[in-house]
């Protein structure tokens, strides 16, 4: 099993700043060996993804994201990072941080589909005012 808790929410002004964090833990699984993703879903929507970290540091952004957001891993302390800047209004939601225990079989690449994750924290809330 995979144990995911995230933290770092708050709420914060447009044009703000904040990081998250997602602990992992759990003796199944390498957390090197796994690949990572932070997902957010706002009332009403769907989960979708936002980021994803292979197991070897490959990013991947979601277009509405890109150049404001940045994942990365801290392997030697099982941490996830999301460091958001310029935050907007749009990005308010509930932030969720996702493993795939296939991360090193996935061909150096990892995916921002929920279908993917079989492991999920339980959220932080993120709100942008304005």
């Amino acid at each position: 099993q995979v144990q995911l808790e995230e933290s770092g929410g708050g709420s914060v002004q447009v044009g703000g700043s904040l990081r998250l964090s997602c602990e992992v833990s759990g003796d199944t699984y390498r957390f090197d060996r796994l690949n990572m993703g932070w997902f957010r879903q706002a009332p009403g929507k769907e989960r979708e993804g936002v980021a994803c970290i292979n197991w070897i540091g490959r990013t991947y952004y979601a277009d509405s994201v890109t150049g404001r957001f940045t994942i990365s891993r801290d392997n030697a302390k099982n941490m996830l990072y999301l460091q958001m800047n310029s935050l907007k209004p749009e990005d308010t939601a509930m932030y969720y941080c996702a493993a795939d225990p296939l991360g090193a079989h996935r061909g150096g690449t990892c995916y921002t589909g929920r279908g993917y994750y079989n492991y999920w924290g339980q959220g932080t809330q993120v709100t942008v005012s304005s």
